[in-house]
């Protein structure tokens, strides 16, 4: 029977009570169990330190061990003074909370009070495990005369208890962490039993009622799981993989993508961590006294906690103002005890105090929604004289989450280092939705009596349309009877609501660089009848207006009667792209009466980055001020900014309905380039990329949480850049099983891009017109999203010329066919017999699907079921992330990727674009011979029966005579055996020559020979 030992690591301690004397300490942690007692070694003069001495314990009786505590004790240890110490707190977990090694991590448990009067403070960084490797030896324990202490410990009071069941450890993590209050919850023995089967059988048979749980936890932040995504060919980095957490969420905590609950019931908010807020809601005062020599008071409240500040805006001339503002303060960094709200006076020289209200924050309530909103309560202003006739205020105070409906429009408390308090506005989280797009089909049929001023000669006119900032034109016709005709057809991009007009311009080309226009047509949008399938749109009348006022005289004299004739309609039954069709989040038409009903729901919680490289310089140092923005379909999020954070905590959850799984999920990290500097330096105006993931919903299982932290890989001039990792949870739940089913049998497109399609290079430029056009709409809302944003989240020079892409292409088209690379490679081997029994057992198997040819294709189905089923065990369990070995940016020159980011048109010297437009030369040459090769080899093909080669054709011809009485006379399946054994007969049959039918095919003429 192997022997179990439970091992302990002691990482480190934080924010310890000092009790030297001198404002520190020097720790020591003292562990028992079982009788076993061991101490770790003494840390001089540090409140923060830092241990990783491991420890094992010898478990006499498995079966007893949930019975069993660890208890660790920290202890202040005097020199000076023989056995001398002082207690700094302790620590108990139960023997039902220990788990596997392999699924140990250290956490960070709060040290506990001895009794009531002690003096506590600090956190204690363990990791436990049982483990039964029998190269362990326990270790020796402390004598029982302990020259440190010679007294027992103290008699342990009951602790609640905890299960950490999540995977990896690191316990050379930063201490520089905050404290985040957490809810955590026991597992039950039989989840551990099941997965970890290394563990004692006893340990199924023990009984499962019991609960535990502890509220000030907080695990230690565990190295991830490196999780490798492709083959060894695409492997990347080890710095740029994939990376599986196990956080503790409000639902409970992910394990593998299970959701292990708690005790407490999980709130709407279950995919991110509860955060909990001090919320201020002032809503106005009453009354407040007159202030100034002339009587007035410009009154604004400021509320302070600890060293955060928010201030509201100031009203002139008004006693009894109305602010309705929210402040909302993180918990975990206040290191106050009393929120003051103070009312002011502003003035330009110094602001008077006129009065102000206390809370302690130990009385102030907690709201859990879905409660109602908390009522606001008048409450009287107090003087620093202990005057109580200073008005009134009406306040709401309370404690909540980010779960809180006031949370989103709040003041945070990251927003205190602002100078400009308009600048607030620019750090709120929104919800964006785009507007809807809509394809605009002009058909521009004729003209009619068109009046030009030379009448010597024949017009040459043609059609200028303009909607918004987009152009479009018919060709140039000569109108020889002054009726020009076209029948031309021109699209554009519009958007709800219908703010721009259509525009039509009827033009004569009087000279090489000089257009006269002849008349207009202005037909508002709205005006504009709608469609959501191909039905035929009747033509209409345009009376077109003179471009030049005239008299009415003249008027008279000369009617002015031309009119265009066309067909106008907006099309609904198309989907607008306004993002890369291969990185596709929405694919329903725009006409709402088509589409479907949603197959799930997406759910996204945004928990935070780590390791964000520093975008700018604020008061001398690299700072950041992070946000994150996401988009599917036609909403867009945008998370609150948090500043001067290189581990910002955004901990937002968001939800999207899905319509179809063959689309992508986009989340972008971006610094805030709005909020400009704290000593008054104007901001950037531009908000830079930090980088952005992708995640395609069809890759998800459903049901199944997702929590990893994704590189945040960025290409620059330099080459590619880890910028950080962006941590995120995704579910993906179905709501239709069957209806998602189903999908995977329809068009990925709307009926109309296949009844009527759209050319590949109009749909490019429509593409772009479209996130021009949801750019321009997002910029407007406040805080606006800006420009560069939109362009970045939607791929807008994707379609650019780039060396480095079109390498990658030309990999991933060699990886595709080399399945069947291998598979030519592997039957040459058999036809060379290297291995003689693979070649007698193919010759088998050939003789047998030749003599039954009825199990050729039931075999081939049969092993690609096979193959399926096997593959099953080795299927990628995690979403798909950049790969820069795939994308082929690790070994990329730095004058390709200089090229690639070269401006459209060219911004570099003449010989520099020289140099490159040689070097595309070269490359198009290599693929204009491919080609050329290609076309060859089919004109010979079509040259056995052209006679262009009357003696090739001729023996073509007999050939083909001769082979046909014999497969008439000849069965099928001796043919192809006799096929079958030649192919693959011995290398002693082989000539090293070519044969003859491959010479006869060489020899046929292409017309190479006709090309100039």
């Amino acid at each position: 029977m192997a022997t179990y030992k439970l091992g302990v690591e002691v990482a480190s301690a934080h924010d310890l009570m000092p009790k030297d004397g001198h404002g520190s300490a020097s720790a020591c942690v003292e562990l028992n169990f079982d009788g076993q007692r061991f101490r770790t070694a003494i840390k001089e003069k540090d409140l923060n330190p830092v241990w990783n001495e491991r420890f094992y314990f010898n478990v006499s009786d498995p079966s007893n061990l949930p019975e069993l505590a660890l208890e660790a004790y920290v202890y202040n240890v005097n020199k000076s003074v023989e056995a001398s110490r002082s207690f700094l707190g302790k620590v108990r977990i139960a023997g039902t909370s220990f788990v596997p090694f392999t699924d140990s991590v250290v956490m960070h448990y709060p040290l506990e009070k001895r009794g009531m009067f002690s003096r506590v403070k600090g956190e204690l960084g363990l990791k436990v495990y049982i483990t039964n490797d029998p190269n362990i030896r326990a270790s020796n324990p402390l004598s029982a005369m302990d020259p440190v202490s010679n007294s027992s410990p103290p008699t342990p009071s009951h602790a609640e208890q905890i299960v950490a069941d999540i995977t990896g450890t690191n316990l050379n993590n930063s201490q520089e962490q905050r404290n985040e209050v957490r809810t955590l919850h026991t597992i039950a023995k039989d989840v551990h039993h099941s997965h970890h089967g290394h563990l004692p059988a006893s340990f199924a048979g023990q009984p499962t009622n019991s609960k535990y749980g502890v509220e000030q936890m907080k695990p230690e932040p565990q190295q991830p799981k490196i999780v490798r995504m492709y083959s060894a060919a695409s492997q990347q980095p080890m710095d740029y993989a994939l990376k599986e957490t196990s956080p503790f969420l409000g639902g409970g905590q992910i394990v593998g993508g299970r959701v292990i609950r708690g005790e407490k019931h999980a709130s709407t908010y279950d995919l991110v961590e509860r955060m909990q807020y001090l919320f201020v809601r002032v809503v106005k005062a009453r009354d407040l006294p007159d202030m100034d020599i002339t009587g007035s008071l410009d009154p604004f409240v400021e509320v302070r906690v600890g060293n955060y500040r928010g201030i509201t805006k100031h009203f002139e001339k008004q006693r009894n103002p109305e602010w309705n503002a929210v402040f909302a303060f993180s918990r975990d960094r206040m290191q106050a005890s009393v929120l003051e709200v103070l009312v002011k006076d502003k003035d330009v020289m110094k602001d008077d105090f006129v009065g102000m209200v206390r809370f302690d924050l130990n009385d102030v309530p907690i709201r859990v929604p879905p409660d109602s909103p908390l009522a606001p309560e008048w409450y009287r202003l107090v003087h620093k004289t202990g005057d109580k006739s200073r008005g009134e205020l009406m306040l709401a105070v309370w404690i909540g989450t980010q779960a809180d409906e006031a949370f989103p429009d709040a003041w945070h408390s990251d927003a205190a280092t602002l100078d400009d308090p308009s600048a607030v506005a620019h750090m709120k989280s929104k919800v964006y939705h785009a507007p809807r797009l809509w394809y605009l089909r002009v058909n521009i049929i004729e003209a009619q009596d068109i009046l030009i001023h030379d009448k010597t000669r024949y017009p040459d006119v043609f059609v200028r349309a303009q909607v918004g900032h987009q152009n479009g034109r018919t060709k140039p016709v000569q109108a020889r009877n002054f009726n020009p005709f076209w029948n031309e057809d021109l699209m554009f991009v519009a958007a709800e609501p219908f703010e721009d007009h259509l525009i039509l311009m009827l033009e004569d080309r009087v000279a090489p660089n000089k257009d006269e226009m002849l008349g207009r047509i202005i037909i508002p949008l709205t005006m504009i009848d709608r469609r959501a399938d191909d039905r035929i749109v009747h033509g209409k009348w345009f009376n077109l207006e003179k471009p030049v006022l005239v008299d009415v005289d003249q008027l008279k004299k000369e009617k002015f009667s031309s009119r265009l004739h066309l067909r106008l309609c907006l099309d609904g039954g198309y989907h607008v792209l306004d993002e890369s069709t291969n990185y596709s989040s929405d694919l329903r038409p725009t006409a709402k009466q088509l589409w479907k009903p949603c197959i799930g729901l997406l759910e996204l919680g945004v928990l935070g980055a780590q390791g964000i490289v520093p975008m700018k310089t604020r008061d001398g140092k690299g700072s950041s001020d992070t946000y994150c923005v996401a988009k599917y379909g036609s909403k867009w999020i945008r998370t609150r900014t948090i500043m001067n954070n290189p581990n910002p905590k955004f901990n937002e959850q968001y939800t999207w309905e899905v319509y179809d799984p063959a689309t992508v999920l986009t989340i972008g990290a971006f610094d805030n380039g709005q909020l400009g500097d704290r000593n008054g330096e104007k901001s950037s105006g531009k908000d830079a990329k930090i980088g952005k993931v992708r995640i395609r919903l069809s890759t998800l299982e459903t049901g199944r949480v997702y929590t990893h932290s994704y590189p945040l890989l960025v290409l620059h001039p330099s080459g590619v850049k880890k910028m950080g990792e962006l941590h995120l949870a995704i579910r993906f739940s179905s709501t239709s099983l069957v209806n998602m089913l189903y999908l995977y049998s329809r068009p990925l497109l709307p009926k109309m891009h296949y009844a009527r399609p759209i050319p590949v290079l109009q749909v490019d430029i429509l593409r772009h017109q479209a996130v021009q056009i949801v750019a321009a709409r997002l910029s407007r809302m406040e805080p606006p999203l800006r420009k560069e944003v939109v362009e970045y989240m939607s791929d807008f020079d994707s379609h650019l010329w780039s060396m480095r892409r079109s390498k990658a292409n030309f990999f991933r088209l060699m990886s595709v066919f080399s399945g069947v690379f291998a598979v030519s490679k592997w039957f040459s081997g058999v036809c060379a017999w290297r291995n003689p029994i693979t070649t007698v057992l193919v010759h088998i198997l050939f003789i047998m699907l030749v003599c039954f040819p009825e199990l050729i294709l039931p075999t081939i189905f049969l092993y690609m079921f096979l193959i399926g089923i096997w593959n099953y065990r080795y299927r990628p369990r995690y979403p798909p992330h950049m790969n820069t070995k795939i994308s082929h940016a690790e070994a990329v020159h730095p004058d390709e990727l200089d090229e690639e980011f070269d401006t459209f048109p060219t911004s570099r010297s003449q010989e520099i674009v020289r140099m490159r437009y040689d070097r595309l030369r070269s490359v198009a040459g290599r693929i204009q011979t491919v080609v050329g090769d290609i076309a060859t080899q089919g004109e010979r093909i079509q040259a056995l029966l052209s006679w262009r080669d009357p003696r090739a054709t001729s023996i073509f011809v007999l050939f083909c005579f001769m082979a046909a009485i014999v497969l008439y006379v000849t069965p099928l399946q001796v043919l192809a055996a006799i096929g079958g054994f030649y192919a693959m007969r011995h290398p002693r049959f082989r000539h090293r020559l070519p044969s003859t039918p491959v010479n006869f095919f060489r020899r046929l003429p292409a017309r190479t020979d006709s090309m100039l």
